[in-house]
């Protein structure tokens, strides 16, 4: 196993068979961090241990196969969010719609080019990133737009339920969250992380500054009563946040939403 680099993704790949592990750790290890495995229940242990931004899995396995693997993933609210690649020797229409609905992000035949698999790959993480960069750019965006599954959304509604519910709490924080939401703190902090590439108070922060772009565009409020209705104790402070994850102060985008 290769150490894990802060600065790469890491890649869980998943196959019985050792020639293709080390085919595919060859040929991907330049770019991303990998780690490999020969059964989904040698696995399973890394999802405890890594932060683990793509599956890539053989669907042809004793035991329990990809498509098995697949869905423990996408049905398990801690692991949904992570884009999952099945690899498979089947041809056919039937066998690519039997890994989609076990909800496989891609799915590629054997033989496949290392050039193929490596553009799926780019896509899905950046697909993701592009996501991630919405929600966080845009003041009215919705944290569900960061959804990949069924799973991830209603993680997604609870945590954004939980935050909203204590938002004029300025000692909302971490330990909050992991008692509302019944998920340990490592857990919940993996979790955001992989789907926002955000720590938790960092989500909460961005929460508050959203609800406040949402009380600017009401234009009910004053901007000093806003800052303490989403928990800014200093309305000089809500304006600074407020700016630098928008680009622009609340005032100004108070004006734009006055000229709509």
């Amino acid at each position: 196993m290769q150490a894990t680099a802060t600065h790469k993704h890491t890649i869980l790949i998943v196959d019985d068979n050792t020639e293709i592990l080390e085919f595919l750790q060859d040929d991907l290890e330049e770019q991303y961090t990998i780690l490999t495995a020969t059964s989904v229940k040698k696995a399973l242990p890394y999802f405890e241990q890594e932060m683990i931004t793509l599956v890539i899995s053989d669907i042809l396995m004793p035991e329990t196969d990809g498509l098995e693997f697949c869905c423990m993933i996408k049905s398990n609210i801690e692991l949904s969010h992570i884009p999952v690649i099945l690899l498979t020797a089947k041809n056919g229409v039937p066998a690519k719609i039997e890994g989609l609905e076990q909800g496989a992000d891609a799915y590629i035949e054997k033989p496949f080019s290392p050039e193929h698999l490596q553009v799926q790959i780019a896509n899905l993480l950046s697909n993701r990133h592009r996501l991630r960069s919405y929600f966080s750019s845009f003041p009215l965006s919705t944290i569900h737009s960061m959804a990949h599954s069924s799973a991830d959304e209603q993680f997604l509604n609870k945590l954004h339920q939980v935050i909203v519910q204590h938002l004029d709490d300025p000692d909302l924080d971490v330990d909050l969250l992991s008692t509302k939401l019944f998920i340990s703190k490592p857990t919940l902090y993996r979790k955001i992380k992989s789907i926002a590439d955000m720590t938790p108070g960092e989500l909460i922060t961005v929460t508050r500054l959203k609800k406040s772009a949402e009380y600017l565009a009401e234009q009910k409020y004053s901007i000093t009563e806003i800052s303490v209705m989403v928990g800014f104790n200093s309305a000089t402070h809500f304006g600074r946040c407020f700016q630098k994850q928008f680009g622009m102060s609340p005032s100004k985008f108070l004006i734009q939403g006055q000229s709509e």
